[in-house]
Parts: structure tokens; sequence; C-alpha cells
């Protein structure tokens, strides 16, 4: 990569970290997540965004695990 494409590319993520940021400062309201039981968990829209962001992003990590860690089969020699 050119020096000048590395400096557009760091210059769009700014820009991009900027707006998220800006966005997420804008919609800093309170939610309340009501659960079973009656309990229930007040917090800003953009943390419970990031909470379920997080969650869903280790659910699909833990699901891809097992591909990951599944030992190779080895290359049958009958095949042939």
């Amino acid at each position: 990569m050119t020096t000048l494409l590395k400096l557009i590319v760091w210059l769009l993520r700014i820009l991009v970290f900027v707006g998220l940021f800006g966005l997420a400062i804008k919609n800093s309201g309170p939610v309340e997540l009501r659960f079973f039981l009656d309990h229930s968990w007040t917090a800003p829209i953009s943390v419970v965004i990031l909470a379920v962001f997080a969650i869903g992003a280790g659910v699909g990590l833990t699901a891809a695990l097992g591909g990951f860690l599944r030992p190779s089969r080895p290359p049958d020699r009958e095949a042939r």
C-alpha cells in the first residue's frame, strides 16, 4: 500500500469513529430492560447496544469454535 492510500484509510476510520461517537453521545438516554421475576436494568442505550453486540460476538465465536477445534481427519488412502 502506498502512503497516500494508508492516509486515506486512516482518515476514513477517524471519520467513521467520530460519526459513531457523536451518534452514541446524542442517544445517551436511559433505557430500562425488564427481565423475568420483576428484575430490571437501567442503562444508556449506547451501553445496551454495545453489550448486546458483545454477547452476540461471543455467541458467534463460541459456535465457530467447534469447527476450529475439530481434529481434521487424515486423507483416506484407499480412495485412490
